[in-house]
């Protein structure tokens, strides 16, 4: 990675302060360089000679229509009220590498625009809202920045100008570093989504409430609880190449089990990348008594034949929809007959499950049946004492099953987080919505309550259910999920 010259200030604000600073800054030489500084003539010469790329021709985003929407939507809830929304900055890694950047949430949902430092300001006027978007400009070639600063463009690539933002994200565009010293002169009401941008928190911060942002967070959360058609599709497109990747890792267990759990995480990730933006969230590769570990995201334990592989991952699109789903795989292509009696009862209560997964139903009712099934397996076993209402009053199925049995998802894996406990975990399915479906029974490799041989067995099934208007659909149903078709899945792509 090479590492040469930067200004000796690149701070967006002092860049654009006004005349009365033009004043030239230094170029400032890194510790370790190999140039001591930039000569008149280098400086001129990089000024001149540029072609123009200006891109004239951009149609708007796919999502323009439903972002308008949903822009609209926020502004006939807060009328009279200037609303901040901040894309996020740029966190640094370690010394001057930084992490790869992903927007705000909320500021992707209502934008489509997914470059740092990006700011939505909806203004008040009339009985709505004007919407700016508030973006760094392409690098400045007069004074250098596109080729001395960290991040130009000879650096990191090319930023869309203000003019091509517009184009695509159908809202006026403005340069971002002018919008501190304007916020902080704003009148009126203010509400800002924290916890992105320290420097227009800053700006704001004799402006605004802890409670009134809440309530912003809150609201938008919950705008995400009923996807359009849009996100519907994004979905499916992100389970779709999901699918794709459990089928990789699947024809590749016999090189994992060479090496580690890590083969397994490397070979999705391949697919994430080519096919989407990212993975989701960490892949969770569990062999053997990890599958016991919920979050496993170490992958760096070993693969054996006759051990279960849980594969919990999900790929990202382009537009940061993730899909969410888990197998979990006899790694030699077979179940044991104790490996099958578990998967089965957990299969047994993902049906149930989604069985319950329809309009007008609570949200908590496929998590009951789910849990049901589960707790009448384990009394059956002779695990815990019986009767299964008395089990699951006290919740003792617990020890064995651990988590809730889904959740929302969308553009945050556990997506709408912050909306109400009335809106979600004790409100009532729509159409549109989509959730998780996830039952799950691990048995640790130290519980002494089971008998010998359960120890170290974690199972999960989860899908990615979409709330229809007569019931529901599975959007992950291209990958089987019943035990024999599951083996007969694997013999099939292992040839």
């Amino acid at each position: 990675m090479s590492e040469e010259l930067t200004p000796a200030v690149s701070d967006p604000a002092a860049d654009a302060a006004g005349p009365e600073n033009e004043t030239e800054e230094p170029i400032k030489q890194r510790k370790n360089g190999l140039y001591p500084g930039v000569s008149d003539e280098l400086a001129e010469n990089m000024k001149s000679g540029w072609a123009d790329t200006e891109l004239r021709d951009l149609e708007p985003i796919a999502q323009a229509a439903e972002t308008a929407a949903r822009r609209a939507a926020l502004s006939a809830r807060f009328p009279g009220e200037r609303l901040v929304i901040p894309a996020g900055n740029l966190k640094t890694r370690s010394n001057d590498t930084e992490y790869s950047f992903r927007a705000s949430v909320e500021y992707a949902y209502l934008t489509g625009n997914q470059t740092e430092d990006g700011v939505l300001v909806m203004e008040p006027e009339g009985d709505g809202h004007t919407a700016t978007i508030y973006l760094l400009p392409r690098s400045d070639r007069e004074n250098g920045e596109f080729w001395l600063d960290g991040q130009g463009e000879l650096w990191v690539g090319r930023r869309h100008s203000l003019t091509e933002a517009e184009k695509r994200y159908g809202i006026p565009a403005s340069d971002v570093r002018e919008l501190a010293d304007s916020l902080r002169e704003a009148t009126g009401p203010v509400r800002v989504v924290r916890g992105f941008d320290a420097g227009i928190e800053a700006a704001l911060t004799d402006k605004v409430t802890a409670e009134r942002d809440e309530e912003l967070r809150v609201f938008l959360s919950e705008a995400r609880l009923v996807k359009d058609e849009f996100e519907v599709g994004e979905l499916q497109k992100a389970v779709d190449s999901t699918v794709r990747g459990f089928e990789d890792v699947v024809k590749v267990l016999d090189k994992a089990e060479a090496t580690s759990e890590r083969y397994i995480e490397g070979t999705f990730f391949l697919r994430a990348r080519v096919e989407g933006n990212d993975v989701g969230y960490g892949s969770i590769c569990a062999a053997g008594p990890h599958a016991c570990t919920l979050h496993w995201v170490r992958n760096d334990g070993p693969v054996r034949s006759g051990d279960l592989l849980l594969l919990d991952a999900g790929v990202e699109t382009h537009t940061y929809y993730t899909a969410d789903v888990t197998r979990t795989l006899p790694i030699n292509g077979r179940y044991s007959e104790l490996q099958k009696k578990i998967y089965d009862a957990v299969y047994d209560a993902q049906e149930a499950g989604i069985a319950a997964v329809k309009p007008g139903a609570k949200y908590r009712d496929f998590h009951d049946a789910s849990q049901r099934v589960l707790a009448e397996r384990l009394v059956e076993w002779g695990l815990v004492e019986g009767p299964v209402e008395r089990v699951l009053e006290l919740g003792l199925q617990r020890r064995w099953t651990l988590h809730g049995t889904g959740h929302m998802l969308g553009m945050d894996v556990h997506d709408c987080a912050a909306a109400r406990v009335e809106s979600y975990v004790d409100g009532t399915l729509e159409p549109g919505m989509v959730l998780t479906v996830e039952p799950g029974l691990y048995f640790q490799a130290d519980d002494l309550t089971v008998p010998e041989e359960y120890r170290g067995i974690g199972v999960r099934i989860e899908d990615d259910i979409l709330v229809t208007a007569d019931g529901n659909r599975n959007l992950s149903a291209g990958l089987p999920r019943r035990s024999d078709e599951v083996e007969e899945w694997m013999a099939a792509l292992k040839g």
